[in-house]
């Protein structure tokens, strides 16, 4: 069940956080894991663990807004069995004070480089007639979250290329879905607290994770399996689908 044996998954993001967990998780399931990040120690850390756990690692040092860099990468590695775009950053910001720079800043990143792993990927998995993206959502797609204006415009993006992508190659074999998280508890969060909120970060942390009805942010990991269902031949009919994964936020939180 859930087998990626002699699958060749490409992972964004795959240094830190949700793509981290998501790559040490296909490695355990028979993936030869390419690891995309901009931090080359991370992505090496990442390669190396798996590679010393008896897995399959590639480390790749990418920024996914450099459309050639990418193309290069992924012609390089020559096969895309699954493309998981977990590369992205964050903003706080409403419309009127988020700044020129700071917008282009996560379009970039969140759109732009979600769109040049596609460019990239696709020709590959049309090539062998298969191939399956999960792309990183979020519940900011979904529902208005305060001061997340320039966040949520990109990951509303990444919805609607989503969609577009699974309708435009369902007859290449390709399959592609979202999956929209809420809050997750990684390195993000807690650099996030420690540089706006000194001293106060385990109040901050409390108060974040009772945002979400079940009462907790969600662990790396459970997002990773998910993403591994979905990226997996158990989920051979699901394509063009946004699955919210959120502890409640979207239906409970009124």
């Amino acid at each position: 069940m859930l087998s990626l044996k002699n699958k060749h998954a490409i992972i964004t993001g795959a240094g830190s956080g949700i793509g981290k967990a998501t790559a040490l998780l296909f490695a355990q399931q028979g993936a030869h894991v390419h690891v995309i990040d901009i931090n080359e120690e991370q992505s090496d850390v990442t390669a190396n663990e798996i590679n010393n756990s008896g897995g399959k690692a590639t480390a790749h040092f990418c920024n996914v807004t450099e459309q050639q860099k990418v193309v290069e990468i992924f012609n390089a590695i020559g096969k895309a069995d699954v493309l998981v775009n977990s590369a992205g950053v964050s903003h706080i910001g409403k419309a009127d004070n988020t700044s020129e720079e700071d917008f282009e800043r996560v379009y970039k990143v969140n759109v732009k480089g979600v769109y040049n792993c596609l460019y990239a990927a696709l020709p590959l998995m049309k090539e062998s007639r298969s191939g399956v993206i999960l792309n990183l959502a979020s519940i900011a797609n979904n529902v208005g979250l305060a001061d997340r204006f320039a966040y949520s415009m990109s990951k509303g993006a990444v919805y609607a290329m989503t969609m577009s992508v699974a309708k435009d190659y369902i007859n290449d074999g390709i399959r592609c879905n979202c999956i929209s998280p809420a809050r997750v508890h990684t390195p993000f969060v807690d650099g996030f607290l420690a540089k706006n909120y000194p001293g106060k970060e385990a109040e901050m942390f409390e108060k974040l994770s009772r945002s979400q009805p079940i009462g907790r942010m969600a662990k790396p990991e459970e997002i990773a399996f998910l993403i591994l269902y979905l990226c997996s031949d158990e989920a051979s009919f699901i394509t063009g689908c946004d699955y919210p994964i959120d502890g409640g936020f979207i239906k409970l939180n009124n």
